[in-house]
């Protein structure tokens, strides 16, 4: 199994990366992207953690851009988890991220929804390499009891169109790609099928995307054969992963439950290898 996106507890998800190798490990996974947002904090933890599980890992992020008002997210691969211009882009990134969930809780207490937004960004605060977001909100308000799940808080609360919501401050989709290959990887468009912007698909390839999230835990066989064909007509790898976050009503139930074929990630990774020469 061949798994490109996951999330540990640098940005939203529920393990940290001891804990999502070992449940990868068991999953049977043979190839782990550990592609945080906005953060690069959780890679050496889990490449170590990769490396006596006999685990082949791949260092990644999961950045959110931003286009005509709609949120664009794109996974970066094979990413010098240590490049200054990266880290410095990054920490922007995380402060405007803190900034819009004091917004959003703001917003929730006009609705009468009270949550205490200091104590929902303390490991924010107490790490500046961590990643604040939604579901810090969410998890917050099933724990108050106000929903019963995460998944309940996004679709009453906290959504696009939502009592809750507030649109984000973030760089274009060409910014970011340009971040990725400044920091030596390769920029691929995450969950297309939930984006439902293919429209924008050749423009971004033209801006240097380098790959499609074809293969991904909520995309059905016939999304996966459409991005599979769309990649090949623009000249495009693919890219696939569960997008695991450890929480059973946000993402996939494991690791390994969308997995990317073996022949297209070896032409991923020979694709990043052929643009570092």
């Amino acid at each position: 199994m061949i798994d490109l996106h996951t999330h540990t507890t640098a940005s939203d998800g529920l393990c940290t990366p001891d804990e999502l190798v070992a449940r990868a490990a068991a999953a049977g996974v043979t190839v782990l992207g550990v592609t945080d947002h906005d953060t690069a904090a959780g890679c050496d933890a889990a490449a170590a953690a990769c490396a006596s599980a006999r685990i082949e890992f791949v260092p990644g992020i999961e950045i959110t851009a931003v286009r005509d008002g709609v949120d664009v997210h794109v996974l970066g691969y094979f990413v010098d988890a240590h490049d200054e211009a990266l880290l410095t882009f990054l920490a922007e990134q995380r402060a405007r991220r803190i900034e819009r969930v004091r917004l959003m809780i703001d917003r929730l207490a006009d609705c009468g929804v009270e949550l205490d937004a200091d104590a929902i960004l303390t490991p924010a605060h107490a790490d500046a390499s961590r990643s604040a977001g939604r579901p810090w909100i969410a998890r917050a308000m099933v724990d108050r009891g106000i929903v019963p799940t995460t998944r309940d808080a996004f679709d009453a609360w906290l959504s696009r169109g939502r009592p809750g919501y507030v649109p984000r401050l973030a760089a274009d989709p060409a910014d970011v790609i340009d971040k990725i290959h400044g920091a030596g990887g390769l920029a691929s468009l995450a969950h297309p099928g939930l984006l439902r912007r293919d429209g924008w698909i050749p423009s971004l390839a033209d801006a240097g995307l380098d790959a499609i999230e074809a293969y991904y835990t909520e995309h059905d066989s016939e999304q996966t054969r459409q991005y599979v064909e769309l990649a090949s007509r623009l000249g495009l790898a693919i890219s696939g992963g569960s997008d695991y976050h450890g929480d059973r009503s946000h993402g996939a139930p494991a690791p390994g439950a969308a997995t990317l074929p073996r022949d297209a990630f070896d032409a991923l990774r020979a694709r990043q290898r052929r643009i570092r020469r």
